[in-house]
């Protein structure tokens, strides 16, 4: 219970950040990155890349219209392109992004607002999104966002463990703070279903996905 604990602070603690300090990312955290983007990539099938010191993928007019500042690390969330992809970039993407934050990083999921990335996309692959990395100059704010009976029923007899996951998921970050989707739940079986307009709904879906399993814990319920 304890770790589960740890890492509902960590959720609580993250917010999203476009103003970083000109302050490199030292090589035991780059390491520690390394190693876990490394195990991540094998447990999702995917091809994510971590770019360190390289500037020029937000030195562009649309990185400067999304307000980024000293943005010279980025995650790149690459893999083969199939129907389920970008859930699951959503889904490491954020297991990546709480790490980050675990080891005193910041993060910003970009979909638009960037330059070209200098990932390595192989044929047959898709970079999907990236995610800025660094040292904030503040820690982020939380936005407003709807309430847990927006995304799913609740009664007087529904288990503490579902709340919980609704309370974490309700804290995951989508674009634009767009919380498009919704929970059903038939005993231990949950359903996660992502809206149906709207920008990046799938990888929003993955994202609220891994919040979930976070705060209700994977040994209480499975997906349907």
């Amino acid at each position: 219970m304890g770790r589960k604990m740890d890492m509902m602070d960590v959720i609580r603690r993250r917010h999203s950040v476009r103003q970083y300090l000109d302050k490199p990312i030292p090589q035991e955290i780059r390491n520690q990155l390394d190693a876990y983007t490394e195990s991540l990539n094998g447990k999702g099938s995917l091809h994510i890349q971590i770019l360190y010191d390289e500037p020029v993928c937000f030195n562009s007019r649309k990185a400067h219209y999304g307000k980024f500042e000293n943005a010279n690390n980025y995650i790149a969330m690459i893999g083969k392109s199939s129907p389920d992809l970008e859930e699951r970039c959503g889904y490491y993407g954020e297991m990546l992004v709480l790490k980050a934050q675990e080891l005193g990083l910041n993060t910003c999921w970009v979909a638009l607002t960037h330059g070209k990335s200098k990932a390595v996309v192989s044929a047959g692959e898709k970079e999907v999104i990236i995610i800025s990395l660094g040292y904030g100059k503040a820690q982020g704010t939380a936005h407003r966002g709807k309430s847990a009976s927006d995304v799913c029923s609740l009664t007087p007899y529904t288990p503490e463990w579902y709340k919980r996951g609704i309370e974490s998921a309700l804290l995951a970050p989508t674009a634009i703070n767009q919380q498009k989707f919704r929970f059903e739940r038939n005993g231990n079986r949950v359903a996660a279903k992502a809206g149906l307009i709207g920008p990046c709904l799938k990888i929003d879906l993955g994202i609220v996905k891994c919040h979930f399993e976070i705060g209700a814990g994977k040994e209480n319920f499975e997906w349907a």
